[in-house]
């Protein structure tokens, strides 16, 4: 099997947070309260501080909104929303990196917290072959407002375990690249973590560990 490169996409293929992007979008569309749009702000800005605690409760209370809703119908929405406002802010040394893993023959998987309609539109738009991501509880086409397979920090580790398992992919021979200390149990189960743009607490634990980081740049 091919050597496995995983990416984070928010702050690591992107130079900004995609579910704030989102989050951004569904107000202005006026599918979401302001209300709502704030309290979910202050959590994503602990997030991208490094911490993970609390960000399960916003990743839950935005899938029971979606009660009800088509999937192909939010599949749509957010491929329209991705092309218009996301595409574009890759990390010019995430485009590089990409590339480099490519000629390599390595494949390149998506490894994301983000919803399974994102992550679907990040993988296809840049050229990631296979992703993993949070996935939503869909019956007859319709959601019934519950995760069925959350992907943030320690669950995001175990399902690339589950994955690697069984696609014969030795983790200790992968390479992962983020920028979040929510993600340090994925950095420890990999041979080579890499620390990109990384928030102040990763930044300190990967120089204590002597783990390589980088800084892939802005978009333009």
């Amino acid at each position: 099997m091919p050597r496995a490169a995983l990416f984070d996409l928010d702050r690591t293929l992107l130079d900004c947070n995609s579910g704030r992007l989102w989050m951004q979008h569904e107000l202005r569309s006026g599918n979401i309260r302001l209300r709502d749009a704030v309290w979910a702000s202050w959590w994503l800005t602990r997030y991208s501080l490094g911490f993970e605690t609390g960000l399960d409760d916003v990743f839950a209370a935005a899938v029971r909104g979606l009660e009800g809703q088509s999937e192909s119908e939010l599949d749509r929405r957010t491929r329209a929303w991705f092309e218009r406002h996301v595409r574009q802010r890759l990390r010019p040394g995430a485009a590089a990196c990409l590339e480099e893993h490519r000629t390599a023959g390595d494949l390149l998987v998506l490894a994301t917290s983000s919803s399974a309609y994102a992550a679907a539109a990040a993988a296809e738009s840049f050229g990631l072959a296979q992703r993993i991501s949070t996935l939503f509880e869909v019956v007859d086409g319709h959601f019934t407002g519950a995760i069925s397979s959350p992907a943030l920090g320690h669950h995001k580790a175990a399902r690339v375990r589950e994955w690697a398992a069984s696609s014969s992919i030795d983790l200790s021979e992968a390479v992962f690249y983020t920028d979040s200390m929510t993600d340090l149990a994925l950095l420890e189960a990999v041979g080579e973590p890499v620390a990109v743009n990384p928030d102040r607490a990763l930044r300190r634990e990967a120089r204590r560990r002597g783990w390589r980081v980088e800084d892939w740049g802005r978009a333009r």
